[in-house]
């Protein structure tokens, strides 16, 4: 069942205005000093993002998170390994329409660089790793980027070898807290790399619940229909905005670089979400930066969950259809063998409570080795046919028993 849990942790991490509070009084976030284009990459990145959760959200029951920045960093990894028509679905799907490769490296450099910087009463840690087949030849040149500009860690293992799985295991759960610890059950004989991103924040309210007022509360996933959940209760400084068929409200964290915006509409879920898109979501923000915040009771379920979810679906229906295909891929700025993805994947993690939130992504990209197709053989008695493909029309029928020439 589809509720407002499903939006909430999507936008988790969204840098949007609010007030702080702390000895010294409310403070202002911290601004970010970026390249030029870095606003464009921002939202067109940020665009990506709403349409993936889009996608997913109307299609899966009950609650689910997803971390776009988690996906499109990994997705920039493979973009930069990638050619021709397999490039321009992918550049195109992330936003990246009119920017160089270098113009998009450059702003994630940036970015990223400043983010895990940016509050010191949060917590914000990005890691990226390559993983191959120690038999894969893999192009120096791409390995160099991962390792300049994503500051990968790279390494060939033995991935006939449990000790492989256990390794790539191992790397999420180092650089998610222990919060997900497995993303793969398996290695398929064909693979020959992982791509990985793993997200990892925790942050503390600006104004934190008081854990003794948290109590049972009713709370309707459908009209009609009451259950009750713990619910946390405050009185505090927020943001809100009203729009057509929606509240919004947001909560900061820390130094207030950091917020969870939390968006309920008045009817249902689903037929809102069906509308949900970038130009929605940069309303809805901008709405609530340019709202002061004022003081009101808050009244906000506590949850927790874990997710995950294969993406090869969404990301064809958003544009991205070659790079699955093993006839189609051009991944050849990682290898000159035949390669293609063979599944994107994003393993999540969310608990929020009176202190505030921790959340934890991995995604996953697989790469395989294009099996050769096996061949036809006819050898034993056939039919065989000749028609007119448009029409249908049989032109002539007969069988072999015996070939003779």
């Amino acid at each position: 069942m589809k509720t407002i849990l499903s939006i909430l942790m999507l936008l988790l991490l969204s840098a949007s205005g609010c007030r702080k509070e702390n000895p010294g009084g409310p403070g202002d976030p911290k601004q970010l000093t970026l390249p030029a284009k870095a606003e464009m990459v921002i939202a067109q990145g940020n665009g990506f993002g709403i349409n993936l959760f889009r996608e997913v959200a109307l299609q899966e029951d009950g609650n689910m998170m997803l971390s776009p920045l988690s996906a499109s960093v990994a997705l920039s990894m493979l973009l930069n390994g990638s050619e021709t028509a397999t490039y321009e679905q992918i550049r195109d799907m992330l936003g990246f329409q009119g920017l160089t490769l270098e113009e998009i490296n450059t702003v994630y450099l940036s970015l990223t660089s400043q983010l895990l910087n940016l509050d010191p009463k949060t917590t914000l840690t990005l890691a990226n790793a390559v993983w191959y087949r120690n038999d894969f030849t893999v192009k120096p040149p791409f390995l160099d980027r991962m390792d300049k500009v994503f500051s990968a860690e790279t390494g060939a293992l033995d991935f006939l070898s449990p000790e492989a799985l256990t390794t790539i295991n191992g790397w999420a759960r180092d650089n998610t807290n222990g919060k997900i610890d497995k993303v793969l059950e398996e290695i398929s004989s064909d693979a020959v790399m992982f791509l990985m991103n793993a997200l990892y924040f925790k942050g503390d309210w600006t104004y934190r619940f008081d854990a003794s007022k948290t109590a049972d509360m009713p709370f309707h996933p459908v009209p009609g229909e009451s259950v009750i959940v713990p619910t946390m209760t405050g009185n505090f400084p927020v943001r809100v905005t009203y729009g057509e068929g929606y509240t919004a409200m947001e909560l900061p964290y820390g130094q207030q670089n950091f917020a969870m915006v939390v968006i309920m509409p008045s009817g249902s879920l689903s037929t809102w979400l069906s509308g949900f898109d970038a130009g929605m979501w940069e309303s809805i923000t901008d709405a609530l930066d340019k709202t002061p915040a004022g003081s009101k009771d808050v009244y906000l379920p506590k949850f927790k969950f874990d997710y995950e979810k294969v993406l090869n679906n969404q990301m064809k229906a958003l544009g991205m259809t070659d790079a699955f295909s093993p006839m189609l891929a051009d991944l050849s700025g990682i290898s000159d063998q035949q390669i293609f993805v063979s599944f994107v994947k994003q393993n999540t993690f969310v608990d929020v409570n009176e202190q505030g939130t921790e959340a934890a992504a991995v995604t996953t990209i697989g790469v395989e080795l294009t099996s050769l197709p096996e061949p036809v053989t006819i050898n034993k008695p056939f039919i065989f046919a000749i028609r007119e493909r448009t029409t249908n029309t049989l032109l002539f029928t007969g069988k072999v028993e015996l070939p003779e020439y």
